[in-house]
């Protein structure tokens, strides 16, 4: 039985405190009205953060497609100005056809070739320097350099 002057609590939910005690209690519709529009914030900063990622796989993927391309050009270029009636400006200039069908005339713009020894083998070496695609295929100039050997017959 409560102590006498104290009223018992509430009798539909079965407790045992006064009706001023349950004041002290944050009631359940007061932590959804502070919560309110977080759900909102969350998703622009984790949508936001997302789409940076997204966008930067999507850049490195592209830079990869770059120097791969360049190196396949400039080893083509390589072979085919080692052939029995071809020379070092014919490869310069399969080099930079090349570059320019597959990517853009600016990444073709630094394109050199001339002999070297290869690990000890006589070659034809292609060097190309292009821009280095910071966003999209725009970049600081000739920071990639790349290059392509191929063996001279004798």
């Amino acid at each position: 039985m409560p102590a006498a002057g104290r009223r018992r609590g509430d009798r539909a939910t079965g407790t045992d405190r006064a009706p001023e005690d349950a004041l002290d209690e944050p009631r359940s519709g007061d932590h959804c009205d502070r919560e309110r529009g977080s759900v909102i914030v969350d998703f622009v900063l984790i949508g936001g953060l997302l789409t940076l990622f997204f966008l930067a796989i999507i850049q490195l993927t592209l830079i990869l497609h770059v120097r791969n391309t360049l190196i396949d050009a400039a080893a083509s270029g390589a072979r085919y100005g080692t052939l029995a009636d071809r020379n070092s400006d014919d490869a310069r200039d399969r080099t930079a056809r090349l570059i320019t069908t597959a990517l853009n005339a600016e990444f073709s713009g630094d394109v050199t070739a001339g002999e070297s020894t290869y690990h000890g083998l006589r070659t034809l070496e292609v060097t190309v320097r292009a821009p280095f695609p910071v966003i999209g295929l725009i970049g600081p100039a000739a920071v990639l350099e790349v290059k392509g050997h191929a063996a001279i017959q004798p």
